[in-house]
C-alpha cells in the first residue's frame, strides 16, 4: 500500500521554506528573515508566515532581537557543545530504546544512506553529505519507540542547523563523520545496541568539538 502523502498547513509551507533557506546556507547566522519576503517568496498571506516564524523561532531557528527583527540565530561555543552533546544522549537513548525497529528494513535504509555518502566523500559534496547526515540520524532516532525522544531530537536539529560554516569548515569532517557512521552501523548490524549507542554519543560529542575548535579558528569568536 502506497502512504498517502503527508496534508502540510501553509503554516508548515513556510517553515520549511525558511528552513530549507537556513540549510542550504542561502540564510546564514544573522540573516534577517521577514515576514514579507518569505510571503513573497511561497505566494502566501502574511498570517501563516507570522506563525511559521513564531514557531521556528520558539524551536530555536530563529531570534527575536530588539534592532534588527527576527534572524537565523547564533550560537556561542559553550552552546554548540551543549547541544551536541544532548543529540548525543537522545541519539543513544533511541537507539537502546529501539533494537526491534532495526529491523532487515531500517538496516538496508541505513545501507544506503551510507553508500550515497561515500560517494559525497568521493565528491567532497558538503550539501549531499550535509542531508545525508541528517537521514542518517533521523534513522537512529525516529522510531516508534522513540517518539518523544525524537521530537526533542528534531529541536536540536534545527538549533544545529543555524551553523553557517558546517561540514564545509572542518578538516576531514565528511570523512570523520562517515568513519564514525560505518562503525555505527556495524555495531547495528552486530545487535550491539550498547555500543551503537555509546559510538553515536561519540560522533555528536567530537563533531560538536571539532566545529568548536574550527569555527574559534576561522573566526577568533566564540559565536557562530
Amino acid at each position: 500500500m502506497t502512504a498517502k502523502p503527508k496534508y502540510m498547513t501553509k503554516s508548515e509551507i513556510a517553515a520549511q521554506y525558511i528552513q530549507e533557506q537556513i540549510l542550504s546556507g542561502e540564510a546564514p547566522a544573522g540573516t534577517q528573515i521577514t515576514t514579507k519576503a518569505v510571503s513573497m517568496a511561497t505566494g502566501m498571506s502574511e498570517t501563516p508566515v507570522r506563525e511559521a516564524i513564531k514557531s521556528l523561532a520558539a524551536e530555536g531557528w530563529l531570534k527575536h532581537t530588539a534592532h534588527h527583527g527576527t534572524v537565523v540565530a547564533s550560537l556561542n561555543s559553550a552552546q554548540i557543545g551543549e547541544i551536541f552533546e544532548l543529540r548525543g544522549l537522545l541519539n543513544a537513548q533511541a537507539v537502546k530504546r529501539s533494537p526491534d525497529s532495526f529491523d532487515a528494513v531500517r538496516l538496508a535504509r541505513i545501507d544506503d544512506n551510507i553508500r550515497k555518502s561515500e560517494r559525497a566523500v568521493d565528491d567532497q559534496d558538503f550539501a549531499a553529505y550535509s542531508a545525508l547526515n541528517r537521514e542518517f540520524h533521523d534513522l537512529l532516532c525516529n522510531t516508534p519507540e522513540a517518539e518523544w525522544t525524537y521530537r526533542m531530537f528534531s529541536i536540536l536539529q534545527g538549533q544545529s542547523a543555524v551553523f553557517r560554516h558546517g561540514f564545509r569548515a572542518i578538516p576531514d569532517g565528511l570523512s570523520k563523520s562517515l568513519e564514525a557512521h560505518l562503525a555505527i552501523r556495524e555495531a547495528l548490524r552486530a545487535g550491539d545496541f550498547e555500543a551503537a549507542a555509546q559510538l553515536v554519543y561519540e560522533d555528536e560529542v567530537t563533531a560538536g568539538q571539532r566545529l568548536i575548535d574550527t569555527l574559534k579558528r576561522i573566526d577568533g569568536q566564540d559565536d557562530v
